[in-house]
């Protein structure tokens, strides 16, 4: 374990690391945003492989991505679970896109922030435990941030299972002053693993109560509105394409008519359009209210 002073600052570094100017490293949107500038910033060309939509339902298309991988394409990051549309990717599902990736060697960068937050009936596969072989070919990334809401103490973990991988990265860390983490950070950090559990798991009741009030208010009182059900995050894809309304026309309904700031699906990019993210870790009275809101001017449409 690398400490960080953040996933996205580690993924920018990594971009850095183990690409050269004008590779190409994957992504499957509609993504995580901060991931295209971490590709573009840092000299890469993004290459994406977009996710499919199938009975309300994402998953990833493999023949896409073998059509697309060429001899510049050096890195993928995989987000796991997927943020914005709740996958929590099976093993089956990792296990082939790892064997895609060591056929073509291309690195694999697992974004597994949301790993603690996976609802009932669902597992998160880290990605190194699906085999010896690709743990030496991959680096995960995770932080007590989105679980704890620690954000602000500026802490992660960069796990990275291969020695020179390891090796590799801990100096490009040194040589931009950043491998001295935040103390306080890895203090809150430590005690949040060690005796968070109690609190995690009574949070993760509320969520799915949560889930269960939205999916349920949505399906009676806002029937154009689909909601893409996650099995792990405490964010909601929104599906509003019903409503026919173009990205701009969307954001400024919400924002201006149903006084919602949603995060907005285009910037998730491909795919993304006509969709809405909602986060859904906040009192049930907050989110009743939001829906309330949203019911309403929908109905004036």
């Amino acid at each position: 374990i690398v400490p960080c002073p953040g996933v996205i600052p580690a993924l920018n570094l990594l971009v850095r690391t183990f690409t050269n100017p004008g590779d190409k490293v994957i992504i499957q949107p509609p993504v995580y945003h901060p991931f295209y500038k971490a590709i573009r910033n840092n000299g890469c060309h993004v290459l994406q492989n977009p996710l499919k939509l199938e009975g309300g339902r994402y998953h990833m298309d493999f023949n896409d991505l073998e059509k697309k991988i060429d001899d510049r394409t050096r890195m993928l990051i995989l987000c796991s679970p997927h943020n914005p549309v709740g996958r929590v990717w099976r093993r089956e599902e990792l296990v082939e896109l790892a064997e895609i990736c060591l056929k073509y060697d291309i690195l694999v960068v697992s974004d597994e922030i949301h790993a603690d937050l996976v609802y009932k009936n669902f597992r998160h596969v880290p990605f190194p435990i699906i085999s010896r072989e690709i743990s030496t070919n991959c680096i995960v990334l995770t932080a007590p941030s989105k679980t704890f809401n620690l954000a602000g103490l500026q802490t992660s973990n960069t796990i990275i299972p291969d020695a020179l991988l390891r090796k590799i990265f801990k100096a490009a860390l040194e040589s931009i002053g950043f491998s001295r983490p935040n103390i306080f950070g890895l203090e809150a950090l430590e005690a949040a693993y060690t005796y968070g559990e109690p609190w995690l798991e009574a949070l993760l009741s509320y969520l799915e109560g949560n889930l269960e009030f939205l999916t349920n208010y949505i399906e009676e009182k806002i029937p154009p509105l689909k909601v893409i059900r996650p099995e792990g995050t405490y964010l909601v894809w929104l599906d509003c394409r019903e409503l026919g309304m173009t990205a701009a026309e969307l954001e400024n309904f919400m924002r201006t008519k149903v006084g919602l700031a949603l995060n907005e699906g285009y910037i998730f990019g491909s795919g993304g359009e006509g969709f809405e993210r909602i986060n859904i870790a906040c009192p049930r009275s907050l989110l009743k209210t939001a829906l309330q809101k949203l019911e309403k001017a929908v109905r004036e449409l």
